[in-house]
């Protein structure tokens, strides 16, 4: 009996355990029925996706052999733009090339002319200071009668330079009075000129004279109009105007009526313009005036003129009756030997002839030498 009992409740118990196992089971399997819907439906979504995904790609690749076929055609148009810009380069620098070329040419062209008016104006070029000398005007009746409503002084002046040669320590410069002498000494290679117990061996050389120009300044100095400077500006331009005119009027101080004034109010100068000829003239010869601005004022006046340089001649060439001696030895006193040259040089015997004149210069010593016109050659 105990043993049918035993077996009856473990047949109770077994149907138990297997009823719950088939309930985890069947509970087990809808979940894992949830999980394939689930699988599939993601399933589905990633074979949607890739589908989209490949549209995509394949629109990608599309796009990419159109950008590849642009980037071929940029790429061979950047080729073809490069080659040309090259060969502009090219033609540019070689166009550079002719530009240095022709740039250099003519640089060396500029300087040769340079070079050719240095030279030219070094030949023609007047370096002589004219001495301060009085000079005295004198107008004929006759001129003066012609002249006398006119505003203007004529004048004309004619500069004349004398042509000159430097000459240095061992020179001496000799003038004969015929011109068959110098020519027949220049002939000979040295002469031979006894000095008390020795003898000198000098060289005669013909002389090439500096240019010379001669040329005529003509100068109209004006009678009414009057220069005037040192004005300071004190006031307003037009006030100074005034007050120029003003002072400039008084025939007290030597003045006369205005026509016009004419100020500058930078350099503190002008002109002023008479009425009257003459009233100009005087004032200029004073060299100052005395005009009322914030304070009496000396203004500095000077003539108005203008000058024009007329005729203009260069003149050079060699002396006919002068000829340089070269090389001379110094041998003591300079009359002496300046003696001895021109006894020499006066002997028929020598090859030579009447002396006119004659000039050493000893070693260490320069000597300007200036020339005159010829009196015979003139008369001719």
């Amino acid at each position: 009996m105990a043993d049918l009992n035993n077996v009856m409740l473990n047949g109770t118990m077994d149907n138990g355990i297997e009823e719950d196992e088939l309930a985890k089971a069947k509970k087990e399997l809808e979940s894992w029925k949830v999980k394939v819907e689930k699988a599939d439906d993601t399933k589905c979504k990633l074979i949607l996706e890739k589908l989209e995904t490949d549209d995509t790609k394949s629109e990608a690749k599309k796009e990419m052999s159109i950008l590849l076929e642009k980037i071929k055609k940029s790429e061979t148009q950047f080729t073809e733009s490069m080659d040309g810009l090259k060969d502009e380069i090219l033609k540019l620098e070689r166009g550079n090339q002719n530009l240095i070329y022709k740039l250099k040419k003519c640089h060396a062209e500029l300087e040769s002319k340079r070079a050719e008016a240095i030279k030219l104006q070094q030949r023609f070029k007047i370096c002589a200071q004219i001495p301060k000398t009085k000079v005295k005007f004198v107008r004929k009746m006759e001129a003066e009668e012609q002249e006398e409503g006119a505003d203007q002084i004529n004048g004309v002046f004619t500069i004349t330079q004398r042509p000159s040669v430097v000459l240095v320590g061992g020179q001496a410069l000799i003038t004969f009075e015929e011109e068959k002498v110098t020519s027949q000494i220049l002939k000979m290679a040295k002469c031979s000129v006894s000095c008390e117990k020795t003898k000198l061996d000098v060289i005669p050389k013909s002389l090439t004279l500096e240019p010379s120009v001669k040329f005529e300044v003509h100068i109209d100095v004006s009678k009414k109009q009057l220069k005037f400077s040192n004005a300071p500006p004190s006031m307003l331009e037009e006030r100074m105007k005034d007050r120029l005119e003003m002072s400039f009027s008084r025939p007290s101080r030597g003045g006369g009526e205005v026509e016009r004034v004419d100020y500058d109010k930078h350099s503190g100068s002008g002109q002023v313009t008479f009425l009257q000829s003459g009233v100009a003239e005087n004032l200029a010869l004073r060299g100052k005036y005395c005009v009322n601005l914030d304070s009496e004022v000396n203004v500095k006046v000077e003539p108005v003129y203008s000058y024009q340089l007329r005729k203009f001649q260069t003149f050079c060439g060699i002396p006919k009756r002068t000829i340089l001696l070269d090389d001379i030895q110094d041998l003591g006193d300079d009359e002496d030997l300046q003696d001895h040259l021109e006894i020499h040089f006066q002997k028929p015997s020598n090859y030579g002839g009447e002396v006119e004149c004659i000039k050493y210069v000893s070693a260490g010593k320069t000597l300007h030498a200036f020339f005159t016109e010829d009196k015979t050659e003139m008369e001719a």
